[in-house]
């Protein structure tokens, strides 16, 4: 008999040409075959038979298919989070915007978050379960993603204190319907050069709306910016994602429209987090 440890150890193999954490991606797969937490496998359930289903989910990730829509799920920040191929997969890189918010809004609560793309509600969720008396609105263009975010907030326990809108910031007036001002807005933006060459789990599987920003990777930055000060409420703050090397474009167009400007560096010690404060030095 072949042992779910056998088997993990085979997976592992396979995959080690297609991922950078293939042992880590055969237990995750192998825990949804079983529908149980990956630790209970690893103390349990070792020695017992394979699962049939685990060899169609290691073939699916051998073609790229990202292990979160293999499950349906991701964790991100203290949630465990539903996520389909109409959703940007949430990253730990992600988490930087919610610890920097935590940080500057330590003295003063927000009462109002927003969070523009909001895809699976990552940054939106992940700042309410910190701040429980807080009221939040999640604000996307794709109708699939916002169904995907409102599932999220109903799971979570959040929905009476949660509102997801349609919204796409390249049509003239989309900010008009926010029932602003805001105390806190998050946003992970498209960032990606339309010309960058991404790993195929990310670029074969993951929605390019979500990605891709122009040539330069900043029209949306570009856009985004200059509405900001018109949402935030006099003593709030804006945070944005921001990817390599886009530090000092980004803060310049920040500057220009009246922001002070702060950088938050993730765990490997990548610009990823500006903080935009209206009009007055950190």
């Amino acid at each position: 008999m072949t042992t779910i440890a056998d088997a993990l150890r085979d997976a592992a193999q396979a995959l080690a040409g297609v991922s950078e954490t293939p042992r880590l991606d055969a237990e995750l797969l192998m825990a949804d075959c079983l529908s149980i937490t990956r630790s209970s496998m690893l103390l349990t359930r070792m020695r017992d038979a394979v699962p049939d289903a685990f060899a169609g989910l290691v073939a699916r990730r051998s073609a790229h298919e990202p292990v979160a829509y293999i499950t349906g799920r991701q964790d991100f920040w203290t949630l465990t989070l539903k996520v389909t191929p109409a959703v940007l997969i949430p990253r730990a890189d992600s988490e930087t915007l919610i610890e920097a918010a935590i940080g500057a809004l330590a003295e003063r609560p927000p009462a109002r978050i927003l969070d523009l793309g909001t895809g699976s509600g990552a940054l939106l969720l992940a700042a309410m379960s910190e701040w429980p008396k807080a009221q939040g609105v999640g604000v996307d263009a794709s109708a699939a993603a916002l169904t995907i975010a409102q599932s999220n907030a109903t799971a979570l326990g959040f929905a009476d204190r949660t509102q997801m809108l349609p919204g796409d910031w390249r049509h003239p007036g989309w900010q008009q319907p926010l029932p602003g001002p805001f105390d806190l807005i998050v946003c992970n933006p498209p960032y990606v050069e339309t010309t960058a060459a991404l790993a195929p789990q990310v670029m074969e599987h993951e929605p390019h709306s979500a990605l891709f920003a122009g040539e330069d990777g900043l029209d949306d930055y570009r856009i985004l910016i200059p509405a900001l000060p018109a949402l935030l409420a006099p003593q709030g703050i804006a945070i944005l994602e921001i990817g390599a090397g886009q530090r000092e474009d980004v803060a310049a167009l920040a500057t220009a429209s009246g922001f002070a400007v702060d950088c938050r560096q993730d765990l490997a010690g990548h610009d990823r987090a500006l903080i935009l404060r209206p009009g007055r030095p950190d």
